[in-house]
């Protein structure tokens, strides 16, 4: 990464911070190129394009020729990683994984029916490769490469699972907030209950996409995000009492 992108992105994370958290709000102005080249002792071309990543994530609108304002979150592009960084480093954090977690059960529940109704011999070797890199990655003995190992194939279980619907529209859907969800799902690791929750959870999801039963399927996926609610409301409870 070159020195003036570095900068850049540093610039972009800080007001992404401040939008996020609060600091700025909703129809508040942003300083101009200049004063922002001052405060951070950048260029007024970094400070342009700074604006312009903000702009482009939903977190402000550039008004060439008047002022930038600060936009509310309905126009944030919540799948954006770097607003997801920002937003799960401030105290909207537990709002944003309520949000995804409902995503999610929106999303994979019925995905599980459909990928049971339509199994193919293919899908579900994919499926059970997944699974088994799951496995694989809590045998890695460095704490920070098993949790990205275990993200990484978690994740690409739940998109194999999506895969098996046969619904393009779906998957495309699916892989557009892959991000956000590895992203998402770090506050909510539990590293030592994957053996005995998380693993045997996606083992009936699995069997019942096997056994082509869609009630199971539903239902055992239900199950699996039912757990991780209950992280949520752990998590939730840990962040309070911090605060």
């Amino acid at each position: 990464m070159t020195r003036q992108r570095r900068l850049h992105r540093e610039v972009m994370a800080a007001f992404a911070g401040e939008i996020v958290g609060g600091q700025l709000v909703p129809g508040e102005a942003l300083p101009n190129e200049v004063t922002i080249a001052e405060r951070f002792g950048i260029s007024r071309g970094v400070a342009r394009e700074s604006l312009r990543a903000l702009d482009e994530r939903g977190l402000i609108t550039v008004r060439h020729g008047t002022t930038t304002i600060v936009n509310p979150r309905a126009h944030w592009d919540l799948f954006d990683p770097d607003v997801i960084a920002a937003s799960l480093a401030g105290a909207g954090a537990e709002h944003l994984l309520t949000e995804y977690l409902e995503c999610r059960r929106i999303i994979e529940i019925e995905a599980a029916g459909l990928a049971a109704e339509r199994v193919t011999d293919d899908g579900l070797g994919a499926l059970e490769a997944r699974l088994a890199e799951m496995e694989a990655a809590l045998a890695l003995r460095a704490a920070r490469a098993q949790e990205e190992a275990y993200h990484q194939a978690d994740v690409a279980f739940h998109t194999a699972l999506v895969e098996l619907t046969g619904n393009l529209a779906l998957l495309a859907l699916v892989r557009r907030v892959d991000d956000a969800l590895l992203a998402a799902r770090y506050p909510l690791a539990r590293p030592a209950y994957r053996r005995t929750r998380a693993l045997p959870e996606h083992q009936a999801i699995l069997e019942a996409v096997r056994a082509g039963d869609p009630d199971a399927a539903r239902g055992a996926m239900r199950a699996h995000l039912d757990t991780v609610e209950g992280y949520l409301r752990e998590h939730a409870r840990k962040v309070a009492r911090a605060a």
